[in-house]
């Protein structure tokens, strides 16, 4: 049951169910609300193949597949400072006309790094990844 103070926040890596964060997730008391996408003003890069780091761009988007979650305000702060180094929290807006919390990256951790974009979400390239 979420809470008034419960904080939709959209995850676009490996917070997302079944992935090696997402313990992150339930541990901070956070309720799965539902899959979704970002409009297609987003870039994807992989990090290291560690996680992926997500930016919204002028020109180059694409929809970028990804979890909501509910978390309760009190564990978003641990939620968030157990994310990777470079990750960061900004306003996502999503292909349903929802604007949401959500993890993104630093441009500057994406420099250098393999960009993902084309597979469409995390999920989508760590499987690609796996035939390869």
């Amino acid at each position: 049951m979420s809470s008034p103070s419960d904080i939709p926040l959209a995850v676009n890596g490996t917070l997302m169910r079944g992935l090696e964060l997402n313990g992150n997730l339930t541990a901070a008391g956070a309720r799965f609300l539902r899959e979704a996408a970002t409009v297609p003003e987003y870039r994807l890069w992989s990090i290291g193949d560690r996680h992926p780091a997500m930016l919204r761009v002028r020109e180059g988007g694409a929809a970028i597949a990804l979890e909501v979650w509910s978390v309760p305000a009190a564990g978003l702060a641990s939620l968030l400072l157990a994310e990777p180094p470079g990750l960061c929290i900004g306003k996502v807006r999503l292909a349903d006309g929802d604007e949401t919390l959500g993890v993104l990256g630093e441009p500057i951790l994406c420099e250098g790094q393999r960009e993902i974009t084309k597979f469409g979400g995390w999920r989508a390239y760590v499987a690609a990844r796996r035939t390869t």
